[in-house]
């Protein structure tokens, strides 16, 4: 009876020493996030989002249809005849002249059918316009996205490791010139010295005219294209991802569970890696699933000024040609891509860190 009184208390203190730690193995759940958790969170959230997407799709239509402009007085000026009449006509032929109320509810009955209007200046549906254009801006997106945050969290945790040593003040140093630097000069200064001077990049366009590349030529080819622009809008990004990895790892390195891991014998890379930058990942993961939606509005910049064939440069030229239904489209197409990231963040959570469990 003592030995095995003696066995249970010895394997239950063996068991909170087990859940001491911040991270446990799912099984210790008395209920851990299986399949059909998975399954119905995902469910839950898609329903929100689709309420999100119509108040979204409701207060952008509001919002451009409220600034000042008139996309027929445009069409009509730039075709030399500002007449009454042909005005008229516009408006009649693009549903300009019905009530607003009339023009939103179209509108709404549309989109959820993925019908978002027809271009006024391109003479072609939006839709189309947007699929054509949306894979390069996913392209350059993804790749600036992946970019900025392996190097961020390798520079903070480098820059962790080295505290208060010349390593970690040189990666402090530049992370915080990328992160003060504007956007539009680094692009400039990028093209001028490794397109014009160097000649070492393409500086403009998503591929090269006229090359009649195919196969692994045409990738590599798009890829040499990518460096600059993608390379150009995660240099803030990694900055971010730098700062906020070095602080959350200090922060991490001082809690109890990694002095018992030090007190065990355990190495210093195994510390790191399985103790400390496991716990220290949990706020960069939330940080970077807010920062893929600025990824995605950021990319309108870098696109314009790199002649990037993606829906920033479109929504850019849409909004110089008042074309109401392009930037409403686009601004359509953002929102979900969002509600779409902070969706994947969230299982990405649970998979870093167990002990969350999904809820609708």
């Amino acid at each position: 009876m003592t030995g095995s009184a003696t066995s249970g208390s010895t394997s239950n203190k063996s068991e909170k020493r087990s859940r001491s730690g911040p991270f446990w193995r799912p099984g210790h759940f008395s209920e851990p996030n299986g399949a059909d958790s998975v399954i119905r969170f995902i469910l839950g959230r898609l329903i929100k989002a689709v309420f999100i997407l119509l108040a979204i799709l409701v207060f952008n239509f509001l919002l451009i249809h409220a600034a000042p402009g008139d996309p027929a007085a445009v069409m009509a000026g730039e075709a030399g005849a500002a007449d009454e009449k042909f005005l008229a006509d516009l408006r009649a032929n693009f549903g300009l002249d019905q009530p607003l109320y009339v023009q939103l509810w179209l509108y709404i009955k549309g989109a959820v059918q993925l019908d978002l209007g027809y271009s006024f200046r391109q003479q072609m549906p939006v839709a189309e316009m947007i699929g054509d254009r949306l894979p390069a801006t996913l392209l350059l997106t993804g790749v600036a996205f992946v970019l900025s945050l392996v190097l961020g969290v390798a520079a903070g945790v480098a820059a962790s490791a080295r505290q208060g040593r010349w390593g970690d003040t040189i990666i402090s140093t530049f992370a915080l010139l990328f992160y003060a630097t504007p956007l539009f000069w680094v692009a400039l200064m990028a093209t001028l010295v490794f397109s014009v001077w160097l000649e070492w990049l393409p500086g403009f366009g998503y591929s090269t005219i006229g090359a009649g590349y195919t196969g692994l030529a045409h990738m590599l080819d798009v890829a040499k294209h990518l460096v600059l622009p993608a390379s150009t809008l995660g240099l803030f990004f990694t900055a971010i991802y730098m700062r906020m990895t070095r602080a959350s790892m200090l922060e991490v390195s001082r809690l109890d569970f990694v002095k018992t891991a030090r007190a065990k014998g355990l190495s210093r890379g195994v510390i790191q890696r399985r103790h400390i930058l496991r716990n220290a990942l949990l706020p960069v993961i939330t940080l970077a699933g807010l920062q893929a939606g600025q990824i995605f509005g950021g990319a309108i910049l870098t696109e314009t000024v790199f002649a990037w064939p993606g829906i920033g440069r479109l929504m850019f030229e849409a909004i110089n040609q008042r074309d109401y239904n392009v930037i409403l489209g686009v601004f359509y197409i953002s929102a979900a891509m969002v509600l779409l990231f902070n969706l994947i963040t969230d299982v990405i959570y649970v998979i870093v860190d167990p002990r969350i469990r999904l809820t609708t």
